[in-house]
């Protein structure tokens, strides 16, 4: 039975027998084969071959317990909150750490607080924080103003920070690098993922040079990080004070791992690009059609990143013996239940029809 990522991998995490272990049994999730994307991909780069030569896998953490890929750093955060005889956790959120933070801290029976910009978070995520019992409170600013704000009261009062600015935040994400090697029994070509407060490819790339030292890989990816067109900080290379995107969950104008995202870039020869929320909903709207996978608008970055790459040629112009029989990796963060409301604004609302049979064929087609 699973119990856990930090069960599972507790060899490679700072975690001993003294750590009491907070787990909803997060982590191993899906790694879904995408012939889709890999048909699209592969048409570009080979055109004339009868098979798929570039292999496209989806990484579905819309699937953990809270429904988003922050729940692989939480158990750890809380666990060693837990030890350290915290009573009370703090973070800011654009949503997805607040609900991971609150389930976490209320199976740990601590205290959660969280600051979120002002009608800055969909429903679906501050519904969670709570339900769970977070003290939860709105500032009229944005994620950044919410993020020095935590940062000052945890540094004067007695609560412990749980934002990726957390080191056992970043330990514990790093083991979806190590769940994706595992499921290809063998590391990706490339790596795509959406960038926000750029914590988590900041951690894939630690997990994969991680078990690359103990020989369980023999290559590293490189890492393709997408930002969204109007919060794209490390792309302009300056600070966003208003950063705007419906892909609420990477609305972030200042990442707290600028720095660490940007090595993860260089050292693993990747690139980090942004995408525009056109074309983040044309991927959010492939997925849920064409894979019958519902992530929220962030998520899709990773999957809009890949059309960009491949309508730019970026795959074709790499040395052949790199991209033959590739295997590329997009990270989906979180589930699409968490914004409901941006769903329901695209698409078509259901006919209403008399309760008759013939009614009933006649718009089905038979």
């Amino acid at each position: 039975m699973w119990q856990g990522l930090i069960n599972k991998y507790r060899d490679f995490l700072p975690v001993t027998e003294a750590t009491p272990i907070v787990t909803l049994n997060e982590g191993n999730t899906p790694l879904v084969y995408s012939e889709n994307l890999s048909r699209i991909v592969s048409a570009e780069v080979y055109p004339h071959a009868k098979n798929f030569a570039v292999g496209v896998y989806l990484k579905y953490e819309g699937l953990n317990p809270t429904g988003s890929f922050k729940d692989r750093g939480m158990t750890m955060a809380i666990s060693k909150a837990k030890e350290d005889k915290s009573t009370a956790v703090i973070c800011a959120s654009t949503g997805n750490t607040s609900a991971s933070a609150s389930a976490y801290a209320a199976r740990a029976g601590l205290k959660s607080i969280v600051l979120v910009p002002e009608g800055a978070v969909a429903l679906g995520k501050l519904s969670q924080a709570l339900i769970h019992g977070a003290v939860v409170l709105q500032i009229r600013g944005n994620f950044d103003d919410a993020l020095n704000l935590v940062k000052e009261i945890s540094a004067k009062y007695p609560v412990t920070l749980v934002n990726s600015l957390n080191p056992f935040r970043i330990e514990g994400q790093k083991t979806g690098a190590f769940e994706i090697c595992d499921q290809l029994e063998e590391a990706p070509h490339f790596q795509l993922m959406p960038v926000g407060n750029a914590g988590n490819i900041t951690a894939y790339w630690k997990g994969y040079k991680e078990y690359k030292e103990k020989n369980k890989i023999n290559k590293l990816p490189r890492m393709l990080g997408f930002q969204a067109q109007g919060a794209a900080p490390i792309v302009r290379g300056e600070i966003v004070k208003n950063p705007k995107t419906v892909a609420t969950a990477i609305r972030i104008g200042n990442p707290a791992s600028w720095k660490n995202a940007e090595a993860a870039r260089d050292e693993s020869g990747g690139l980090i690009d942004m995408v525009s929320d056109e074309e983040i909903l044309n991927a959010y709207k492939m997925l849920a059609a064409g894979e019958g996978i519902f992530v929220e608008p962030a998520s899709a970055a990773s999957v809009a990143g890949l059309l960009k790459l491949v309508k730019n040629d970026y795959f074709k112009r790499d040395s052949q013996d790199v991209i033959g029989n590739a295997k590329i990796v997009c990270v989906l963060t979180g589930h699409g239940l968490k914004d409901p409301d941006r769903a329901l604004a695209i698409i078509k609302k259901p006919k209403i029809i008399k309760p008759d049979i013939k009614a009933v064929l006649k718009e089905i087609g038979y």
